[in-house]
């Protein structure tokens, strides 16, 4: 091939990339949070949350696997927390800060592989995000005391309920038996 063939190849791949990435950006722009019906506060990014850390002291305190989900926005695998499948009477609460998040009394079997709820402790407690990572657009919730990732919220939850299902990290939760 001589040198005019070659860039010319290069700038049709460019202009079609180009192309490409504008419908991506586009979509992206027009999409919204897949759920809007929380009475959660949607924060920018920057948002300054009351418990802040040095990310060394937050290391120090979490497990690898709960600093890999709260602070970096990891996704622990499904069905290998144990508190999937928990049902006992009690209290969720962040495992990085404390905050009292989610009863025992909104866990519901949703068969995601995650503990799921049906309802926050207080909306207050919880803040969300649009998440668009992964190539899809979700509302990613959060501790609004430290800023810890939680996971999503998704609108198929139970209907006779608030038809809301809050999927959590079973890792970025603490579980207070009653």
């Amino acid at each position: 091939m001589n040198t005019k063939t070659i860039l010319t190849f290069a700038a049709l791949i460019m202009l079609y990339t180009s192309a490409c990435d504008a419908q991506v950006n586009n979509k992206l722009k027009k999409s919204e949070p897949m759920v809007t019906n929380t009475k959660h506060k949607e924060i920018s990014d920057k948002f300054v949350f009351e418990a802040q850390k040095p990310d060394s002291e937050w290391q120090s305190t979490l497990t690898p696997e709960q600093y890999y989900i709260l602070r970096q926005k990891g996704t622990e695998r499904p069905f290998t927390s144990a508190l999937e499948e928990n049902y006992d009477g009690g209290l969720y609460t962040c495992a990085a800060c404390g905050n009292e998040l989610f009863t025992s009394d909104s866990k519901f079997d949703s068969g995601c592989g995650w503990p799921s709820f049906f309802e926050a402790l207080d909306p207050a407690k919880i803040v969300t995000k649009t998440d668009t990572t992964h190539g899809m657009v979700r509302t990613e919730i959060m501790c609004a005391k430290c800023g810890g990732h939680l996971g999503h919220v998704f609108d198929d939850g139970p209907k006779d309920k608030t038809g809301l299902r809050y999927c959590v990290n079973g890792a970025s939760l603490k579980f207070n038996k009653k």
